[in-house]
């Protein structure tokens, strides 16, 4: 199973747009029965993809091991898409796994969902911190969307220099340039500078994900934006190939 982590140490640059979009492709493309597993109390990729009935705290008993996964589990509208959706219990999720305090308790959680799913998003929220060693410690891939921005730069080589002084074995991070305007000086520099890190453009279709409830590809299939994803799978999955 690849469980691919998409993480990012600030909210605002598409990190939820990349989650739900890979896992479409995940689905689609490669027919991966494929699961996106919401760890972000703001729950925005549930509300992309799920059926909208107001939740309890579901998401928290799950972590705590009160009720199996499997209890929450939902297809989505795409075929072999599940979701594992957040609320707003999870608004707290460093706390839960400091309360937990086990090292490795989200890997042990994807272990038990091995053999359901080949592959599985995990739409981490922002921050460095308790939570992010967890998903460190769990995902097979790691990757940092950012704006193409100097700041964006410098958060991503945070977080590389965070995993190379740590003393165990992390899984690669790799940098996304997302929301980008090539009308921008800053951000054709940026993209000039890093020729080979994959692109997602700011495009409108890709603004309509919350009225439609769906990815990309699902409304809007021969959109720019959708062969950017579909790009990018590409890319990550010839990654885990080679791992």
């Amino acid at each position: 199973m690849a469980t691919i982590a998409i993480y990012s140490m600030k909210g605002g640059v598409g990190k939820t747009t990349l989650a739900v979009n890979l896992a479409w492709a995940a689905a689609t493309v490669s027919g991966r029965r494929t699961l996106l597993w919401d760890l972000d109390g703001q729950a925005a990729s549930t509300f992309i993809l799920s059926d909208g009935r107001k939740r309890g705290e579901e998401a928290r008993a799950v972590l705590e091991c009160d009720i199996p996964p499997q209890d929450i589990i939902a297809p989505t509208r795409v075929p072999g898409l599940d979701l594992l959706p957040a609320d707003g219990s999870l608004r707290t999720l460093d706390q839960i796994f400091v309360e937990i305090d086990r090292k490795r308790h989200l890997a042990r959680l994807l272990e038990d969902l091995d053999r359901h799913y080949g592959c599985i998003i995990l739409d981490c929220p922002p921050g460095l911190s308790v939570t992010s060693r967890q998903v460190m410690g769990a995902a097979s891939m790691i990757l940092m969307p950012m704006i193409p921005s100097t700041l964006s730069r410098r958060a991503y080589e945070e977080v590389r220099d965070y995993l190379a002084a740590d003393q165990e074995p992390s899984p690669p991070i790799f940098p996304v340039f997302t929301m980008v305007d090539q009308r921008r000086s800053a951000h054709r520099a940026a993209l000039d500078a890093n020729p080979g890190c994959p692109v997602i453009p700011m495009a409108s279709a890709v603004e309509m994900m919350a009225d439609h409830h769906a990815p990309v590809g699902d409304y809007a299939p021969r959109a720019p934006a959708t062969r950017a994803f579909l790009n990018l799978w590409r890319v990550v999955e010839a990654g885990l190939a080679r791992r």
